[in-house]
């Protein structure tokens, strides 16, 4: 089965989505077009990854993933095609990418389909359908683009950890409202070492202990636990913690662990 992911900004209130889908099936008309998101804040590269990264994996073998995320042309970015653990990616080489993936990916390729004029603006229905579809039938990467080394890096801002302390920040808000951090689970317990610790964020807001899940508090109360991105999250039972506690993009929390 061909399938085809899409990872988009285009929203869902104008003609753009359609389009790209459109465009697929015009070309594949038996393709299985899976809607990851097409609500990435406009040209978010950073958001995009994080939402693909915790996603591609459950897909099978072989499922192509294109991403639609400030592609528009530009003479100063390459649009490229990938292979990185038995999936296919393509999208434009804005630094994603490096975001994405944990290690280098196993082969890329620089496209180079023929670009048509009338969609000089919006080569997602254009060059990447066509990278994207000839993939899916089961094509080679050599049959759409030129090998090449290189993609373009781009750094995430880390967690800082100050002896006994870290300093994270909020990277991504879900539909729930819960807030989710830069703190991985693996860092957490690198630093806490089994001990008592203090979540603070909002100036006088704190929380003290890890959840297993969303109600083991009572409803209404905040919670912070490690959920299904083995991220830190900070969330409300059956609230909207986003909202209710004040907490946006790029705020900044902090762990302290107690001797």
């Amino acid at each position: 089965m061909a399938i085809i992911t899409l990872t988009t900004d285009l929203g869902s209130k104008d003609f753009y989505q359609a389009a790209l889908k459109g465009s697929i099936l015009s070309v594949l008309p038996t393709a299985n077009i899976v809607d990851v998101t097409h609500e990435v804040p406009s040209f978010n590269i950073s958001y995009a990854a994080f939402v693909l990264k915790n996603v591609y994996p459950y897909f099978p073998k072989n499922t192509v993933h294109l991403i639609g995320i400030d592609s528009v042309f530009s003479e100063h970015t390459k649009y490229v095609a990938l292979k990185y653990k038995d999936h296919f990616f393509v999208g434009a080489d804005n630094g994603i990418f490096s975001l994405l993936f944990e290690e280098k990916p196993d082969e890329i390729v620089e496209l180079n389909i023929m670009q048509d004029l009338k969609y000089l603006h919006f080569p997602l229905v254009d060059i990447f359908v066509k990278a994207a579809t000839t993939l899916a039938r089961g094509g080679k990467l050599k049959e759409v683009g030129i090998p090449t080394s290189e993609i373009e890096e781009r750094t995430l801002l880390h967690p800082v950890i100050e002896r006994d302390i870290i300093r994270g920040s909020v990277i991504y808000i879900d539909t729930f409202c819960n807030v989710i951090t830069n703190i991985t689970k693996d860092l957490f317990t690198k630093i806490q070492r089994n001990r008592d610790f203090t979540l603070y964020f909002r100036k006088s807001e704190t929380i003290s202990q890890l959840s297993w899940h969303y109600n083991e508090v009572p409803e209404g109360e905040k919670l912070c636990l490690f959920g299904i991105s083995n991220h830190l999250e900070i969330a409300i039972n059956k609230g909207k913690a986003s909202g209710l506690l004040g907490l946006h993009l790029n705020d900044i929390i902090r762990v302290e662990f107690h001797p």
